[in-house]
């Protein structure tokens, strides 16, 4: 293990000193790649340092015991070995879990769509709940948001909803949404007070640069329309909303957000790039995905991964058992517990499945 841990301080010293050059600062694609490589590999250096550090005082202490004779000297060894001791065991699962290697859309940012399922109308407002939700908790990380396509429920809420996110490692928290949400509630429509089962999904995106997947333009088909809102109402007379069709795999993206016909193309590319990459990832996901039971990776559409029950306060999410009985809280933009649970249960899988 020692020989693993100095060959990646070794990579990380040559990372650092390459992402200086003159030469990778003008080649951006070469340069982006560099910095993140950086990044990923800065935390895991500060833990290795600190791991040798302590063998190093481990192995000082021993020696201090096997050849010293001042008792003094000899207690202060020992205290300093079972210390040291405790702390190399935190560290060693702390490395390993460090070790194991991090999906590399984790540091994007993301497109995240929410859509209203079954359940009519109370299921638009269950979508319109869960994009408040994500808002507020985004507004708790300092995240920037930005809305892409949005069609508006006829009693509130949503039909759909779509928007993109920026900050430090989105995706690596944001991919655990993807799924569908249920809610059981009385509905707001409900008169006779009955508790209704509605649903959402949430689709949860990287969001791709050009050089990660590359589109020829003569693949894409373009479309202008007048944007419109509830019940069709013309919002202007100009056809700047846009709609782009990948011919070859069919996939669709669409934007009505800006007034600007150029803005609302460059947005749709955002989400055209993102979902025809949505389509790789989940290749690659469904080779893994059999072996763990939380499939966080996956993000399948048609997986029901959390209930919100109103009236017994709790939400609970399947994939790994987990309740809470902290609805409001939650509902509210709290969903950091749920996350790291999650993240906790994808990592014991993988330090299980290697």
């Amino acid at each position: 293990m020692i020989d693993k841990l100095n060959a990646i301080k070794d990579r990380f010293n040559q990372v650092s000193e390459m992402i200086v050059r003159p030469e990778i600062i003008s080649d951006m694609k070469k340069y982006i790649k560099l910095n993140k490589e950086y990044k990923d590999l800065k935390p895991i250096v500060t833990k290795i340092n600190q791991y040798l550090n302590l063998l190093k005082n481990i192995d000082e202490a021993d020696e201090i015991l096997k050849n010293e004779n001042d008792p003094e000297l000899k207690e202060l060894a020992r205290q300093e070995l079972q210390e040291s001791t405790s702390k190399k065991s935190i560290l060693d699962s702390e490395i390993k879990i460090l070790l194991i290697p991090n999906d590399p859309d984790d540091s994007k940012n993301a497109v995240v769509e929410i859509r209203a399922g079954s359940g009519g109308d109370e299921a638009s407002i269950f979508a319109g709940d869960l994009f408040r939700m994500y808002c507020k908790f985004l507004d708790s990380k300092n995240w920037k948001y930005d809305l892409m396509d949005v069609s508006e429920g006829t009693s509130g809420g949503f039909k759909e909803i779509v928007f993109s996110v920026t900050g430090e490692s989105v995706y690596g928290e944001l991919k655990y949404e993807s799924g569908v949400h249920r809610v059981q509630r009385v509905p707001q429509t409900e008169t006779q007070g009955r508790v209704h089962t509605s649903a959402a999904s949430v689709v949860v995106l990287p969001e791709v640069e050009d050089f990660d997947i590359e589109l020829n333009e003569s693949d894409i088909k373009k479309e202008t329309y007048c944007s419109s809102g509830p019940g069709g109402q013309s919002v202007n007379t100009t056809y700047s909303a846009v709609r782009l069709t990948h011919v070859p795999t069919g996939v669709v993206a669409q934007c009505q957000d800006q007034k600007s016909q150029i803005k609302n193309f460059a947005k749709a590319l955002k989400v055209l790039r993102s979902r025809i990459y949505e389509i790789e990832l989940n290749k690659r996901n469904e080779e893994i995905a059999g072996q763990r039971k939380t499939m966080v990776k996956t993000g399948d559409r048609s997986d029901k991964i959390r209930t919100y029950n109103y009236s017994q306060g709790r939400v609970t999410d399947h994939r790994i058992g987990l309740t809470l009985y902290s609805l409001n809280e939650i509902i509210n933009g709290d969903i950091c517990k749920l996350i790291e649970e999650l993240k906790i249960a994808e990592n014991a899988e993988r330090l299980k499945h290697g």
